[in-house]
């Protein structure tokens, strides 16, 4: 097939066009040249800016376009409108995020959609990034009404993770001494490895399926006390794990999310445990835990990490907090 990737050299992008090329497809990467430019010499690059500038795209098509990067439903729907006669297939990577309610557990992809009171805002923030998403989603079907698949990610994990999200727990466990870590062990935690993720979005690619998916693993089949406890083991290190409950992350403003990256409060638990027996069932596949861990270690240790620039709890504060438990 000859594909074209809007992104695909940063983390989800490059883990699907290592894919796409390992699958002996044709690729084309359309993006801004700022990241990671050095990658993938030996595919066509079109420098060029999604809003506003896609003329290095005028004149060329492609079997599929793979949507990597899309936020903004306004910049969504300009590439898909100015594609809709280049590409056969549009495919779309949303989010997990997109629902209205993630209170109560078993959301499938039938699930009501977040809506905004705006629909025309751009700042993108927690409170706006769902309901952008669907917008983005809806601008893609409406163009593309047979020929589009939407892809809604869970947490996605492995090589090439530069959000530290994952890579916060499975670096910190590695490091020793005594952990802040929320809640239990039991904590249920939903994560897709990046490869498997790519595997199945060239799948359908290629099947020229159109439909939506849940991507990420079964709920409950990992935890988050699994995660921390299998990176100490790897690491041989002495980390302690101390289990806050919630009324100590309350009391002492810790906050879910930034400074506890994959936790979410009651209102958002249950993100954790959406339904992903649709996906499994259309091919999914769910890497040992291990190996991700093991990727992921490899990728924090590397050079192109960059973790002093990625947000969670500092070890200063995370001391500061300890000696308050202890207290």
């Amino acid at each position: 097939m000859r594909l074209l990737i809007l992104g695909g050299t940063q983390f989800v992008g490059r883990h699907i066009t290592e894919t796409a090329l390992a699958n002996g497809h044709e690729v084309t990467l359309f993006n801004r040249g700022k990241t990671n430019p050095e990658l993938f010499p030996q595919v066509e690059k079109i420098v060029g800016y999604r809003d506003g500038d896609l003329s290095g795209l005028v004149g060329k098509s492609w079997d599929a376009v793979i949507d990597v990067n899309g936020y903004l439903p306004r910049v969504v729907r300009q590439s898909a409108e100015f594609l809709r006669d280049s590409v056969g297939h549009y495919v779309f990577v949303s989010t997990i995020s997109v629902y209205e309610d993630l209170s109560q557990p078993h959301t499938t992809e039938d699930s009501p959609l977040a809506t905004l009171s705006d629909p025309l805002v751009e700042e993108i923030t927690g409170e706006t990034y769902g309901g952008l998403k669907v917008l983005c989603e809806q601008a893609v079907q409406e163009v593309f009404p047979d020929q589009s698949l939407i892809i809604r990610p869970g947490l996605v994990a492995g090589m090439y993770d530069h959000t530290y999200r994952f890579g916060y727990w499975v670096d910190r466990a590695t490091r020793g001494g005594k952990m802040l870590v929320p809640e239990s062990p039991e904590y249920p935690l939903q994560v897709i490895d990046g490869k498997d993720l790519a595997a199945f979005i060239l799948q359908h690619t290629e099947s020229g399926t159109s439909d939506v998916f849940h991507c990420t693993s079964p709920a409950q089949q990992f935890s988050l006390g699994q995660v921390v406890e299998v990176a100490k083991s790897m690491a041989s290190a002495d980390t302690e794990f101390l289990w806050m409950p919630p009324e100590f992350i309350i009391e002492y403003e810790i906050t879910p999310g930034a400074q506890l990256p994959l936790y979410f409060p009651a209102d958002y638990r249950n993100a954790h445990l959406v339904d992903t027996s649709k996906a499994i069932r259309a091919g999914l596949k769910t890497t040992p835990l291990e190996e991700t861990i093991k990727d992921t270690l490899a990728w924090e240790q590397s050079d192109s990490a960059h973790k002093a620039e990625k947000p969670a709890l500092s070890a200063h504060r995370e001391q500061e907090l300890i000696a308050l438990w202890h207290a």
